[in-house]
């Protein structure tokens, strides 16, 4: 097992180094100047010559790569004065420093003196919330709704499931999005009282601040659920019909259990690798941020977040917002391989 998840830390790290690889050279071949863009309308010869010696942009490109690989590593040496904003030191002579630190995904080009990490650190708290609610949401409806389809195979009922989760996965988001908040947002909004736009914390109308609203969260969480939904009604009505067909199903039956008890305590269990492999690939998904989705809605999480960096061609916050999604899918996959392993035994560690 040691050996097992030694080997998927380091094949995901491989992973991670292509995916930061990638991102440098592709945003930093465009022809911009990231000093004047950082500057803005302030530029002047001596702040550009400051800025370029700073981050290291009047380097030629394979060095701005190596520097950009130590900014990112938690564990490198740095010399003269250090522009880590938070970090432990441990002293190698006068003026060089091994130094123990978060990966540092440096400032946002138009978000003055604003670190590109409490940008995303604010927005992944909305992402997540959103990303939980929906996909707990889509478990909820989604496996009853698969286990009455495999109960009442070709009827009625069956075919009206069925029907309503291909429409569900075959639904583009942004479309949704847009048909969820008119309906519910616009022509009920006096019997919903929901706002086409808005986050989890908002300011507050008396001047307290921001306060929570909870209210904001349903319509990007019915709008992200009903793909997934669809999905897992699918995968849970197609692994359960395999299971009730299954040799032990009929010596379990035939010991006199009721059908409840031979669903939930057998076929369902052993159908659940298929369950978890969908609802973690949309995990994953709706941890990189439902752009269209949270775009539409005003949802202040990773999409919108990425989308109005791409508008301001702010590149470190992109490359920044790229490498947290990398990594959450990277996590995610391991977590899922664990849980694998957890729920059937049989599975072959390679």
């Amino acid at each position: 097992m040691i050996k097992y998840i030694f080997n998927k830390l380091l094949y995901s790290l491989l992973v991670l180094f292509g995916v930061v690889t990638i991102i440098f050279f592709l945003f930093n071949v465009m022809p911009a100047d990231p000093a004047k863009m950082m500057l803005g309308n302030r530029d002047n010869a001596k702040q550009l010559e400051l800025l370029n010696s700073k981050y290291h942009f009047d380097k030629p490109i394979h060095k701005q790569y190596f520097y950009y690989l130590k900014d990112l590593s938690p564990l490198s040496i740095h010399c003269n004065s250090p522009i880590y904003p938070s970090y432990l030191s441990f002293p190698l002579t006068d003026n060089c420093y091994l130094v123990l630190k978060w990966p540092y995904l440096r400032t946002s080009f138009y978000q003055k003196n604003i670190l590109v990490s409490q940008l995303i650190y604010n927005a992944f708290l909305n992402t997540l919330v959103l990303s939980i609610t929906a996909i707990i949401f889509s478990l909820i409806f989604g496996i009853p709704l698969g286990i009455l389809a495999a109960l009442f195979k070709d009827r009625f009922l069956d075919k009206f499931i069925s029907f309503f989760s291909i429409l569900g996965m075959s639904l583009p988001s942004f479309l949704a999005a847009v048909l969820i908040g008119y309906i519910f947002a616009y022509k009920l909004h006096w019997l919903t009282n929901l706002d086409i736009t808005g986050s989890l914390f908002i300011v507050s109308d008396i001047g307290n601040g921001q306060e929570l609203s909870l209210k904001n969260l349903i319509l990007p969480t019915l709008t992200l659920g009903i793909r997934p939904i669809g999905v897992i009604v699918n995968l849970t009505r197609t692994a359960l019909i395999d299971e009730l067909n299954a040799d032990y199903i009929y010596l379990v039956r035939s010991k006199g259990f009721n059908m409840r008890y031979v669903v939930l305590k057998h076929a369902l269990q052993n159908s659940l690798s298929s369950i978890v492999t969908a609802a973690s690939g949309w995990f994953a998904g709706m941890l990189s941020g439902a752009v269209f989705i949270e775009y539409i809605f005003g949802w202040n999480g990773l999409g919108k977040l990425l989308v109005d960096g791409l508008i301001s061609m702010d590149f470190p916050l992109v490359m920044g917002v790229i490498l947290v999604i990398a990594t959450c899918f990277i996590i995610i996959n391991i977590l899922v391989d664990l849980i694998y392993l957890w729920l059937d035994p049989r599975v072959e560690i390679n």
